[in-house]
């Protein structure tokens, strides 16, 4: 957004804002789609190609803000570390659970159901209000907005869950971790690891305590549920038709993938690979002759009959460069040539090329998988040099980038057995 001669910031973004403002209501009018409202009973949609007018309603917005706040008001406001206070007491005793629906419930009730005062309960809930989780329609009692009510009786409280139980505290030992093991790649050396006694990776953790496990299981799900994350986004923008009759092998999706694809191409016979095999049950009866679920750990050589496609969804963000070589490594064994490789992640702009708010999203991520996993999210370069660093084997084809996707999709061809060890 560039600045107008004569005009100062602040007139000009709220001219942006009145523009954008009026261009998305005229097409929500043209498609008789209500305004996003914080109502309980409110849904969120915005049609795709409102996508610009929102980047540019919601930079604006935050920069207006931002503007209006003194500086160390500003660096305070960022900081944030309070808001999962509030946020992690809501999850832990499943507070919005306890609010009924289309109705209201007072501080005292809550607090009842709970090991908290009612002063501490109101203390926590007021603060939750500022970001409009929870609302109060009359002195003492508390009604749900559209937030708080996605997480009453829903998985998405697991989300929040395992984000306050289990990142939060990564998150305040990732500098001591940083301090500790400079430049480590090892999952075992961050800082969910000295956020947890025995200083044990997140996927040790979740080995011994399936309680916790379970709850980020269904917390990913519901957050994978959410419509970036459509697996129409990698079955529709792939030319899976063009492969003739092909064999699949999908690595991550514990088979979500596989049945997708194989209810759309009758091409297709799909292998689902996972550390824990899928359910059985969730395939449906008419694909399970073209639909397979096994167990295989991503770092062993591949063992599977040479496939044609190997599809790597949301692997690599876990890892470190040194572990997603190793598992790029571990296809070689069984490639083909002329085999395709699909790397489907997130990617990370270079600075300024997106809308901010989506820019701070991503990284904000980035740090999240660094504190947890050693991991992180990489640009499209980045990604192409971690695949041909595996082997010079892997020749890289196109980057696809669907409009409204979380992710963007790497082709890479296996043209032949040119090693490059990494050790």
């Amino acid at each position: 957004m560039t600045s107008n001669e004569g005009v100062s910031r602040i007139v000009e973004l709220a001219n942006a804002i009145s523009k954008s403002v009026a261009s998305i209501q005229k097409t929500l009018d043209a498609e008789g789609s209500p305004s996003p409202s914080f109502d309980e009973d409110s849904s969120f949609h915005l049609p795709l190609e409102t996508s610009k007018d929102r980047d540019i309603l919601l930079d604006a917005t935050a920069e207006l803000h931002d503007l209006l706040l003194e500086p160390l008001n500003l660096i305070h406001r960022h900081g944030g570390h309070n808001n999962l206070v509030c946020l992690g007491a809501i999850a832990e005793f499943k507070i919005a659970d306890l609010v009924p629906s289309n109705g209201q419930v007072s501080f005292g009730e809550i607090a009842s159901a709970t090991p908290m005062t009612e002063r501490m309960i109101a203390r926590l809930l007021r603060h939750a209000m500022t970001m409009r989780v929870f609302h109060e329609p009359e002195p003492g009692m508390v009604a749900h907005t559209s937030a708080s009510k996605v997480l009453s009786h829903s998985a998405a409280n697991d989300w929040l869950h395992s984000g306050t139980r289990e990142m939060w505290p990564a998150a305040t030992k990732m500098t001591e971790a940083l301090k500790k093991w400079p430049a480590s790649e090892e999952p075992n050396e961050t800082g969910y690891s000295l956020s947890n006694d025995d200083g044990d990776t997140i996927y040790s953790v979740f080995a011994k305590d399936n309680e916790r496990a379970g709850q980020w299981v269904r917390g990913m799900a519901i957050f994978s549920q959410r419509p970036q994350f459509n697996l129409s986004f990698i079955t529709d923008y792939y030319d899976w038709e063009s492969l003739g009759h092909a064999q699949v092998i999908d690595i991550g999706s514990q088979g979500a993938l596989s049945v997708a694809l194989a209810k759309k191409f009758n091409n297709l016979q799909l292998i689902a690979q996972d550390g824990q095999k899928g359910r059985d049950d969730d395939i449906p009866e008419d694909l399970r002759d073209r639909v397979q679920l096994r167990v295989h750990d991503p770092f062993a050589p591949q063992s599977c009959v040479a496939a044609d496609v190997y599809s790597l969804r949301w692997m690599f963000h876990n890892w470190s460069d040194k572990y997603c070589i190793k598992i790029l490594q571990a296809l070689v064994p069984a490639l083909k040539p002329g085999a395709k490789v699909l790397v489907q992640e997130t990617l990370m702009p270079e600075p300024g090329t997106v809308a901010l708010w989506k820019e701070k999203n991503i990284r904000a991520t980035d740090l999240n998988m660094a504190a947890a996993f050693n991991g992180q999210e990489r640009t499209v370069a980045e990604l192409r040099s971690l695949v041909t660093k595996a082997d010079s084997g892997f020749a890289f084809q196109t980057v696809i980038e669907p409009e409204g996707s979380a992710f963007g999709i790497l082709e890479f061809t296996w043209q032949g057995p040119v090693n490059q060890n990494t050790d």
